[in-house]
């Protein structure tokens, strides 16, 4: 029985090592691929909700890649410093607007609709004067 385990203990260690050793170039094992994501948000555009919900990050022996992580939340941090500051400059236009427009309520009026001012000559409406037949003017 010693024999038969002996035996069969070098024939393990000769088959382990003949296909570790002997295996060739043709069986040399391929580069793994990385895990990490090349870029999962888009960079041609903004992102969007469904760019953010279709967000999976690669996961490794302590939960998620700290630098995947870093990487996305710095994105989509900088996306929405982005769009506050644009909600906050087309707030702004509009606030002036209305404070335009609260200053001057004719501001919206046609031409002919606003009051004119005392030493402006009201414009003519309607067809201009005919010449007079007589003085020709």
């Amino acid at each position: 029985m010693f024999w038969f385990l002996l035996l069969a203990m070098v024939v393990v260690v000769a088959a382990v090592t003949l296909a570790v050793v002997g295996g060739g170039k043709s069986a040399i094992l391929q580069d793994v691929a990385p895990e990490q994501l090349t870029d999962p948000l888009p960079a041609t555009r903004p992102v969007g909700r469904a760019d953010v919900e279709a967000l999976r990050l690669p996961v490794a022996a302590r939960g998620y890649r700290m630098a995947d992580v870093d990487d996305a939340l710095g994105r989509l941090g900088a996306e929405l410093a982005e769009r506050d500051a644009r909600i906050a400059e087309l707030e702004s236009a509009l606030a002036g607007a209305q404070a335009t427009r609260a200053g001057r309520p004719d501001l919206l009026k046609q031409p002919q609709d606003r009051p004119h001012a005392p030493w402006e000559a009201p414009e003519p409406q309607g067809e201009a004067p005919r010449p007079d037949e007589e003085t020709g003017r």
